[in-house]
């Protein structure tokens, strides 16, 4: 992957973990309807599928990075875990604190007791969505980790769809799609789409593309998407996808993929842009060292973080600040950055150390030489969340 391009996606990172925290904050229980635009264009639910896409590129390059089977399942587990136990156990924490402190910062359904079994079981295997053999749960006050369940679903698919061959491939994959169910399987395509765009660029030669079309490719699609929401078509897609269930409720039907129709149309124009800007930066020469290379690094090196436990903090200061504290938007967005990155510097930022740990201490040799052989703790993932 070029640099250009990797700097590019750690920035549309920042820009879709920020949409998500302000999405969250701007509900009227947190900011008493302050930021409410941004509930009503529904930035957090669209900056999700931004990730995907971008999830789809960069998982894409890192299996034809990992090589094998057992390294990208390594490093697909240990990015996930290092981060998701850490976020299970503050959210138990904060939720027990919090419900003690202030009951009513913790409403239904933003607020769902869950068992110590059910962070467990569901929680650490991320399997909170899979409605082919489960319910849906949410577990305490954190409920963006749903799309994490999709982010597991897809890695395994794809994982199988591209190390297994012939009838393994087949019942592996019919065996998994059961399992996550409908609404997973849903956005999938969404997320092919970056798959797609790393096809493109890793095979693409440098002059393939015409430069005025990469540019319209880098803006394009952003204005039309503006356009399409302004113009009312994200409603009318969710009409006609709840014609097309009905009678049945698409909610209940869909869960989080019941606007799959516009989600799409969001991917797509993602994935154009990439295509685009992935052309337009190939071949620039790039200085990794710069001030502001270092700096959107350093943020983007915490978005997972961000995403994983702003929701259970932003509800425990909304329980423990008092609500005619000066400043107290500003402060519940500080206080929420901060308390993200200080997770993001213990448990997020240390990926090597703790795949370093886990080499040395949990694994066979025969997985162990050839991820030395790979030098799979030399570079960097570039996983999204």
């Amino acid at each position: 992957m070029n640099k250009g391009l990797s700097i590019w996606l750690d920035v549309l990172r920042c820009a879709a973990a920020l949409a998500v925290l302000f999405g969250h904050l701007a509900h009227v229980r947190f900011t008493n309807g302050d930021f409410y635009v941004l509930r009503e264009i529904n930035i957090a639910s669209d900056a999700v599928v931004v990730f995907f896409v971008i999830s789809g590129l960069v998982i894409a390059f890192a299996a034809d990075r990992d090589g094998t089977p057992g390294i990208y399942a390594f490093n697909r587990i240990t990015r996930l875990l290092s981060v998701v136990i850490p976020a299970l156990i503050l959210t138990v924490i904060l939720d027990a604190i919090g419900t003690q402190i202030t009951p009513s910062a913790y409403p239904a359904p933003y607020y769902q007791p869950a068992s110590y079994t059910d962070f467990l079981l569901r929680g650490v295997t991320l399997s909170t969505e899979w409605t082919g053999l489960f319910d849906r749960i949410r577990l305490g006050t954190n409920g963006p980790l749903w799309s994490l369940s999709y982010e597991v679903a897809y890695y395994i698919l794809f994982g199988i769809a591209v190390f297994c061959r012939g009838i393994a491939r087949v019942l592996g994959l019919g065996l998994v799609a059961l399992i996550v169910g409908w609404p997973i399987l849903a956005l999938f395509p969404a997320w092919l789409l970056g798959v797609l765009v790393w096809r493109h660029v890793s095979t693409t030669p440098t002059d393939a593309i015409n430069p005025i079309f990469a540019w319209s490719l880098v803006f394009v699609p952003a204005v039309l998407l503006i356009a399409a929401r302004r113009a009312g078509i994200p409603d009318i897609l969710t009409e006609l996808t709840a014609a097309a269930v009905a009678p049945a409720s698409h909610h209940v039907m869909l869960g989080y993929s019941d606007e799959v129709l516009w989600n799409s149309l969001i991917a797509l124009a993602v994935a154009l842009h990439l295509a685009g800007i992935a052309s337009v930066l190939r071949g620039r020469a790039f200085d990794m060292h710069t001030p502001r290379v270092r700096a959107i690094r350093w943020f983007a090196g915490g978005t997972f973080s961000i995403y994983a436990v702003h929701y259970p903090i932003l509800h425990f200061l909304d329980a423990v600040l008092p609500a005619d504290t000066p400043f107290y938007n500003f402060k519940m967005a500080v206080l929420t950055l901060a308390a993200c990155f200080c997770f993001a510097h213990l448990f997020e930022r240390p990926i090597k150390a703790f795949r370093g740990f886990f080499v040395k201490v949990h694994i066979g040799r025969m997985l162990r030489a050839s991820l030395r052989q790979k030098n799979w703790n030399k570079s960097v993932d570039f996983e999204p969340m």
